[in-house]
């Protein structure tokens, strides 16, 4: 804070002004009780605390001590000099200056009122302009290629990968044209309804084609352009992996309708539900990054469509084996390195919560992936490289939703539970099902999905995300938790359903003919083959 000196030099001549007309008559006469708050008000208009404004705004009264100060020291001087001059001028001076300094004191009052009133405006213009944060917005653009990037190559190359060499185009096509649809669907309407302001079960109609977003909205602190854009990817990885449930046996035609029409009954009012103030969020359920918006809903989808579409042919099935593990792993690799704009993009800032979720995020994978190896050693005698990547695929989907919750030590947890049960859930529950998964998106995505979000009610501590979870001393997150995973699959489940009958009735079914299949579909659907 600078000295009493330094704000009275920097005050202009209104100060001086203001001190010489506080003396009334002659030498030794009265203080002017005003001219005492004039002074105080000029060096308030100068003050760096009153730029500051780190003080109640305006206060002349709080410089009153200081003026106090001013005054008495001004009129010591002034009557030193003029005792110390004897002569007629040197009275005269001292006697007339007060006097002719009057304008002055005007002059500095309302000097001081009109700082203080462009000040106020200034401010108030300020606070009603949003600032976006150049570092939080460039984080978020990276964050939105990496996310996208997780689907078309990722995705394209890790369900490729796995699927016989015939049908290798037609499944890497089915991520890319998803994408594709997606982003036109969402621009119309999903967007509207997934975080336009509305009710508690669906977003309102007020963003239809985008309206309002501009180069000037702001969520948050970075341009709504970029937040919708990163909403939109997340809008299209969901209904790309649930078509890995089917992708060898499925009309190309009703892939591109089905994504279409889940995306705004069914993912559209889920993410709403639980990311754009719906009732899901009111009820304090946790899902930081897509446990059940994403992976929860669609490995309840793909089960569900594996069940209405029916299994493989057995002969096709017999020959099913992944043609290319390499194109997999590949896949797998850029799925881990995305997820990390997955998970610490979530925090839509770059601060130390978006940090610890991507520390999470790696923690989880690692621990994961390696829990799935060891219990396919068990139980095989073999670790294989599709195992392998499947648990670090695991890993991430179990560690989405508690990424911004957990620390390091529920983030170990969450993935040495993931790999050895998503694992047994590959085996176990297509045999229960009796559901031809094809790639097991319910075994690694709904299965891992619910796992996250279960412990996230375990481990979330309030440090981290502001929610404590039971180990935090609040067993009852646990429970708002399972409420959060039974609504979603109840809801998810019978809309997906529907949505699968209207589909194969408008598209003359869902399934390509028996040839088709056993052709492969590249061929068969699009004419074309890798060599």
């Amino acid at each position: 804070m600078p000295s009493l000196s330094s704000e009275v030099a920097s005050a202009t001549p209104r100060l001086l002004h203001a001190i010489a007309g506080g003396e009334r008559g002659g030498g030794g006469g009265r203080r002017n009780p005003n001219a005492k708050v004039a002074i105080a008000e000029a060096v308030a208009a100068d003050s760096p605390r009153r730029r500051q404004r780190t003080s109640a705004p305006g206060s002349a009264a709080a410089h009153v001590p200081q003026a106090e100060a001013v005054w008495d020291s001004e009129v010591e001087a002034r009557a030193t000099e003029a005792s110390r001059a004897g002569t007629w001028s040197g009275w005269m001076a001292a006697t007339l200056a007060p006097a002719t300094a009057a304008a002055g004191l005007v002059v500095a009052t309302a000097a001081w009122a009109q700082d203080e009133a462009a000040e106020a405006t200034a401010e108030a213009v300020a606070a009603a302009v949003p600032l976006i944060d150049a570092g939080s917005t460039a984080w978020m653009l990276t964050a939105t290629a990496l996310v996208l990037m997780m689907t078309i190559p990722g995705l394209a190359l890790f369900y490729g990968g796995m699927v016989r060499k015939t049908n290798l185009l037609a499944t890497m096509m089915q991520s890319f044209v998803t994408a594709c649809a997606v982003t036109i669907a969402w621009v119309v309407l999903g967007y509207s309804l997934g975080f336009a302001p509305g009710g508690s079960l669906i977003g309102g109609l007020g963003q239809v084609f985008m309206q309002g977003v501009d180069v000037g909205s702001v969520v948050g602190v970075i341009p709504e352009s970029v937040f919708a854009t990163f909403q939109l990817t997340f809008a299209i990885i969901t209904p790309a992996l649930l078509v890995g449930a089917f992708t060898d046996r499925v009309k190309f035609s009703s892939i591109l309708l089905f994504v279409v029409l889940w995306l705004l009954v069914v993912y559209a009012p889920i993410a709403h539900w639980v990311w754009g103030g719906g009732f899901l969020m009111t009820a304090g359920v946790l899902d930081y990054a897509g446990g059940t918006v994403v992976h929860i809903n669609a490995g309840v989808a793909g089960l569900v469509a594996a069940v209405v579409i029916g299994s493989r042919k057995k002969d096709v099935a017999t020959h099913s084996m992944p043609h290319n593990l390499a194109l997999s792993i590949v896949g797998a690799a850029l799925l881990w390195v995305g997820w990390f704009g997955f998970n610490a993009g979530s925090a839509v800032a770059a601060d130390g919560r978006a940090g610890m979720a991507m520390l999470v995020t790696q923690i989880g994978a690692a621990a994961a992936a390696l829990g799935w190896m060891a219990a396919e050693w068990i139980a095989r005698g073999k670790p294989s490289a599709l195992g392998l990547i499947s648990g670090a695929v695991a890993g991430l989907v179990a560690i989405t939703p508690a990424s911004g919750f957990v620390g390091p030590g529920g983030a170990v947890a969450i993935g040495a539970a993931a790999g050895p049960l998503c694992f047994a859930s590959v085996i176990v529950i297509k045999r229960m099902a009796k559901a031809d998964d094809s790639l097991d998106c319910f075994g690694i995505h709904g299965v891992g999905g619910i796992i996250g979000a279960i412990l996230t009610g375990v481990f979330a501590r309030e440090g981290i995300g502001g929610a404590p979870g039971l180990v935090d001393g609040n067993p009852g997150q646990v429970l708002t938790q399972l409420y959060g995973i039974a609504v979603t699959i109840a809801y998810c489940a019978v809309a997906s359903f529907v949505l699968l009958k209207i589909v194969g009735a408008l598209t003359g079914g869902l399934r390509v003919g028996e040839d088709a299949e056993r052709e492969g579909l590249d061929v068969a659907l699009h004419g074309e083959a890798v060599p």
